[in-house]
């Protein structure tokens, strides 16, 4: 019988909360390597972020990048310290300068309503809202931030940028995954998000989506206009099921779909490309909590879910599927057995939910 796989993860904790969630994640991970034989996680823990770069001057080293980029995967908790400045006044991103150097173009952001928690929307459907925005990362209005100008103190502009070739491959990365989706019983139905009745550069992005669709008949294929997207989240976000835009559209829609489900502790995250993955919540490094034991590890642990469902699609070890599942089983019985969180009105924190989440593993693993 062949060895199992064993697939290289690179951890870059980061700043903040970043560690305390990633901790968690570790040790959820470690309980799942132990319940499949199908495959085997080796950790390497890496450094980046803005505290190494309030010591050295460098946010991301070119040995963790290395390092990162040898790995099956990736796995990064928070980067970035609002204190924490370059010499223009930004704040450290070593999350985009990964997400460039690495090319990973399709960012996956998933809504999906976790059972027992209590959401903004009345609506009973919003308890069962399960939808995925893809926005496109390598370009847009991202597409040159090292490049924006700033004229004698009274002019700025930066570049909105699309091309054709990474119009395609989100596009058809979306349909793909519209394609599982619909055998696993979801509508698998596409809507594209733009501006394309102001600028002409949204204009091109619907147009070669429609080509795209034209590929997939047995796909439903839609459009919306951004600021109708806005308010139909707001209203109706049960009415779609997998949404695709570009770079800053897509940035701003998945923190309002966040909030549709609980906030940014809930929701994960994953960037991929052609080769490589990387895989964060969506939450920022949230300095007010260090330290203090209210940091929501969910969105690390669903966002690692994630991750053994593209190791599983893109190497082919079941064991992974299943073990994605069987994290987001227990992540949902935590919750639905009466965990709530500090941020939903609660006094549940990370220890809390680590062991709750832990339990739920364990006990899966007694029942096979």
């Amino acid at each position: 019988m062949p060895a199992a796989p064993v697939f290289r993860v690179a951890v870059l904790s980061g700043d903040g909360i970043g560690p305390e969630v990633m901790n968690v994640c570790l040790s959820a991970l470690r309980s799942l390597s132990t319940q499949f034989r199908g495959f085997d996680l080796q950790f390497s823990e890496l450094e980046a972020g803005a505290e190494l770069y309030a010591r050295t001057r460098v946010a991301l080293p070119d040995e963790t990048f290395a390092e990162a980029a040898r790995a099956d995967t990736i796995l990064f908790g928070a980067m970035g310290l609002p204190h924490v400045r370059t010499d223009d006044g930004r704040e450290i991103a070593p999350q985009l300068d990964l997400r460039e150097r690495l090319e990973l173009f399709a960012g996956v952001r998933p809504l999906r309503a976790v059972p027992g928690l209590p959401l903004p929307l009345a609506d009973p459907r919003a308890r069962d809202l399960d939808v995925v925005l893809i926005r496109e990362q390598t370009e847009g209005l991202f597409a040159e931030r090292e490049a924006g100008t700033l004229e004698a103190d009274a002019e700025a502009r930066d570049s909105l940028v699309v091309t054709r070739p990474a119009c395609e491959r989100v596009f058809d990365f979306t349909f793909a995954l519209a394609n599982r989706r619909k055998d696993e019983g979801r509508p698998g139905r596409v809507t594209c998000v733009d501006k394309s009745n102001v600028l002409q550069s949204f204009a091109f992005f619907r147009d070669v989506f429609d080509e795209r669709a034209a590929a997939h008949p047995h796909l439903e294929a839609d459009h919306c206009y951004v600021d109708a997207m806005a308010m139909n989240l707001v209203t109706r976000p049960w009415s779609y099921d997998l949404l695709v835009t570009e770079n800053l559209l897509g940035d701003i829609l998945s923190d309002l779909g966040a909030a549709l489900i609980g906030g940014m502790g809930m929701a994960p995250s994953a960037d991929v490309g052609t080769e490589h993955a990387l895989f964060q919540p969506c939450h920022g490094t949230a300095p007010d909590i260090i330290g203090s034991g209210r940091a929501n590890p969910t969105a690390m642990l669903l966002s690692a879910a994630m991750m053994l469902d593209w190791l599983d699609e893109s190497h082919g070890v079941p064991d992974c599927g299943t073990a994605a599942n069987r994290l987001r089983d227990a992540v949902d019985a935590a919750f639905a057995g009466g965990v709530l969180p500090f941020e939903f009105g609660g006094s549940d924190g990370t220890e809390e939910i680590s062991v709750a989440v832990l339990r739920a593993l364990e006990s899966a693993s007694a029942s096979d």
